[in-house]
């Protein structure tokens, strides 16, 4: 479980979360979807590659409230039960608590990229809606083998192979 607290609204933080253009601003992909629940999401690379690195299943849509997911690379098929994430917005005077939470993540190679990610993705989201800017480096570039690992398993082959 991972939480932050930002200074802005419910309505502000569920848009940073569910608008492609803002995901891409943040977490270097665009987190695509209708959110509705039972609908598909993609998190796609911003590169013009198209390509998804994680995609999942929308389980629970409670704008600007709540928002939950299976959280796994596309196609992938999860022994046992997917991995869910849980955005929980909690409104609290001008602020807003943040509760991220990740649950059944498949192995200890998981657990460490969500240790390594979401601390990174939720410090650049409260930068960029306190401030206006996203933080001077990519918080994830300081495990940028994870991140390296991550993508290179959803790249398509190169030619001629």
């Amino acid at each position: 479980m991972y939480v932050t607290y930002i200074e802005s609204s419910p309505e502000r933080v569920w848009e940073a979360l569910t608008e492609p253009e803002l995901t891409a601003q943040y977490r270097g992909h665009s987190n695509v979807s209708d959110w509705q629940a039972g609908s598909r999401w993609e998190h796609r690379r911003t590169d013009g590659s198209g390509i998804a690195d994680v995609a999942g299943t929308v389980l629970e849509s409670v704008p600007p409230r709540r928002i939950a997911m299976t959280f796994d690379a596309p196609g992938e098929d999860p022994s046992g039960s997917p991995s869910k994430v849980t955005f929980e917005i909690e409104p609290y005077h001008e602020i807003v608590r943040l509760t991220v939470t990740h649950e059944n993540l498949a192995n200890d190679d998981a657990l460490e990229a969500a240790s390594a990610g979401w601390p990174a993705v939720c410090a650049n989201l409260k930068s960029l809606l306190e401030t206006g800017h996203v933080l001077p480096r990519a918080p994830w570039e300081m495990h940028a083998e994870l991140r390296a690992a991550q993508m290179a398993r959803n790249n398509p082959p190169p030619s001629g192979s």
